[in-house]
């Protein structure tokens, strides 16, 4: 198995936030789509390991802020590699509270979507959420970030919690993957 394939997999570059007793936590979320044209359902798959997968699970709502290309790495490593349980994610960010409940973030944002939870699947290490959309718009014409973008253009990494991270093993038969679980 080349690893490298699981590289040309297209994803984009979001902030996934939602509540939990009037707390707010919010992650870096790669892994969405949108699932069903009608309704118009989201999904999104999240670590268990992550606090915004207990206040998913908990609020039955949460909210994707659509990141620009500008988006600037503090913001994303704000998001992407501190826990919620130890730090204000959400401190000198720009947001708003959604019709959901949950944080809308507008700071390097192009669009938003609100959602309210409709299923759930068990992956392993990971969540799968489904979410009914409820509202959304268009914040800004700049062009939304890809993977790619992250990784190429601004250098980023994926963390051991992200569902596309892949460990890769060396050894005489060549590369071994295993899919990681590990906390970001």
């Amino acid at each position: 198995m080349n690893p490298k394939a699981l590289e040309k997999i297209s994803y984009g570059m979001y902030i996934l936030t939602s509540r939990k007793d009037g707390k707010l936590n919010g992650q870096i979320a790669n892994a969405v789509l949108q699932a069903t044209a009608d309704p118009v359902s989201i999904t999104v798959c999240v670590s268990h390991d992550n606090l915004t997968h207990e206040f998913i699970e908990h609020s039955k709502v949460f909210t994707l802020s659509v990141l620009s290309e500008n988006a600037p790495m503090s913001l994303i490593a704000g998001f992407g590699y501190r826990c919620g349980r130890d730090f204000d994610k959400f401190e000198g960010v720009s947001f708003k509270e959604g019709q959901n409940g949950a944080p809308i973030v507008l700071d390097s944002a192009v669009a938003f979507l609100e959602c309210e939870l409709i299923d759930q699947m068990d992956l392993g290490s990971h969540t799968m959420f489904a979410g009914r959309l409820i509202g959304g718009d268009v914040l800004s014409d700049e062009t939304p970030m890809t993977y790619v973008y992250y990784h190429t253009v601004k250098g980023g990494k994926s963390p051991k919690n992200a569902p596309n991270y892949v460990h890769v093993e060396s050894s005489t038969a060549g590369a071994k993957v295993k899919s990681g679980n590990g906390r970001a």
